[in-house]
């Protein structure tokens, strides 16, 4: 029986993607402890989340001409440590709960993510994922010594490049060129470990690499990417993609649109697991829940709306009145996520829409449009979407930390699982044998190369 994916969302910082958690009466403030996140990944293994995945971003909001002030005495996502090393706790509290972090194609060399993720994967026995990322903030651009941001589809062109490099580097050891052996002084086999000597447009790595195959064979490559350009790289490189749909018909005719360029792309649509992001806010019952979601609608505050709207669409939202509209060229400079302009230019009717427009469509910063409800009216919800279907499983965003991961593996896991619709246990020891994605063939991307 096919069975939903779960992907705990995190974020190595202060808040969640709901940049008011923070100030909630039960969110923990030890969140630059390896104790906090050593203990949100016993509560997703105890649920069988199959991954937790850290977002990121190499910068902080800021608006106004360069003012981040507001961004540190808000707590809005003004923390941001470095995922991989936040991956250490929760690697060593768990055995078989997958563990993702996203590194920028944009603002790092292949070889070096290559070794990193590599690296990981064997200290977790085959347990981790890279989430691939093109950047799009300025502010991250300033950090990493550039002036500005890439155009938005010129980042994806090097990103197929660094795919390239990437997988190519992961595939040069063969499966059994270790060989350890004392007594004939062997240590490996030269014949099976090769050199990539890749020359192209925006990369040159020679090899060879330095980090032996895992168990899984690679790491899982997961992707976000909704634009156009963003689906056509998700559908070459991507094995769980995460998205996040405005309704449930909108979801299904884009899950059908991402899997049919997924064959189009010489690939098995089966090969990747395509995984909606939720908020769910729940308890026992459904008015409990509502009850929580009054006390999150309390705590948000003008700035994280403008701080968070300005990080995500690389656009200075504090520029200007909540009530002005927003000039041609304003939403022409927008270089972010496009996907959330575009949503609302159509949502609002409006060819030049507001920055309050730009609020209460997105809900950057608010609380937004969450599942409410006991037990019944969240897996409902979840099983509407997974039975149409739309996706593949699940994003759990939480909207306060830890407790919004405790309340779901309390009351919602039991129930998937009552229906069959979520594992019981896992079903292997690597994140590709728990998700279904099986052991990637040596060479398979070099087919895609034509179509990047």
């Amino acid at each position: 029986m096919r069975q939903m994916v779960l992907v705990g969302f995190l974020q190595a910082q202060n808040c969640s993607q709901f940049a008011a958690s923070w100030r909630h009466p039960d969110s923990r403030t030890d969140f630059t402890t390896p104790e906090f996140y050593a203990h949100i990944a016993r509560v997703l293994e105890e649920g069988k989340f199959h991954i937790a995945f850290f977002d990121d971003r190499l910068g902080m909001p800021e608006y106004a001409g360069g003012n981040y002030a507001d961004a540190v005495a808000h707590g809005i996502r003004c923390v941001k440590m470095d995922p991989i090393a936040t991956m250490m706790p929760m690697a060593m509290a768990t055995t078989r709960l997958g563990l993702g972090a996203t590194m920028s194609t944009t603002y790092y060399e292949p070889y070096h993510v290559a070794r990193v993720f590599a690296t990981m994967d064997l200290m977790t026995h085959g347990r981790v994922a890279w989430n691939v990322v093109t950047s799009l903030n300025d502010t991250e651009a300033r950090n990493m010594g550039r002036e500005a941001v890439a155009e938005h589809d010129l980042r994806y062109d090097r990103a197929d490049e660094f795919m390239e490099v990437v997988l190519g580097h992961w595939d040069t050891w063969e499966d059994d060129a270790l060989v350890v052996d004392k007594q004939t002084l062997r240590f490996a086999d030269p014949t099976k470990v090769h050199r990539l000597d890749h020359r192209g447009e925006y990369f040159a790595s020679r090899g060879p690499f330095t980090v032996p195959r895992s168990s899984q064979g690679h790491p899982v490559v997961i992707q976000a990417g909704q634009s156009g350009r963003g689906q056509r790289f998700a559908s070459l490189w991507g094995e769980l993609i995460f998205v996040g749909y405005p309704s449930l018909e909108a979801g299904r005719v884009s899950y059908g649109k991402l899997k049919a360029m997924t064959a189009e792309a010489g690939r098995d649509p089966d090969s990747l697991r395509v995984a909606h992001f939720i908020a769910p806010i729940v308890a026992a019952t459904k008015d409990e829940a509502e009850d929580k979601r009054a006390v999150l609608e309390s705590l948000p505050e003008e700035e994280d709306s403008l701080m968070l709207l300005s990080e995500a669409l690389n656009f200075d939202f504090g520029s200007k009145p909540l009530d002005v509209p927003l000039s041609d060229a304003d939403l022409a400079s927008m270089s972010g996520l496009q996907t959330f302009r575009d949503r609302v230019v159509e949502g609002s009717g409006k060819s030049n829409p507001t920055i309050q427009d730009f609020i209460d469509i997105t809900q950057r910063g608010r609380l937004g449009r969450p599942v409410v409800g006991g037990p019944k009216e969240v897996a409902d919800h979840m099983e509407a979407f997974f039975t149409e279907p739309a996706c593949d499983g699940f994003v759990i965003g939480a909207s306060y930390v830890p407790g919004s991961y405790e309340d779901f593996v309390q009351f919602v896991v039991p129930e998937l699982q009552r229906r069959g619709l979520h594992q019981e246990d896992y079903s292997g020891s690597t994140l590709r044998d728990n998700i279904g994605l099986g052991r990637p063939v040596v060479g398979a991307w070099k087919a895609r190369r034509r179509l990047s």
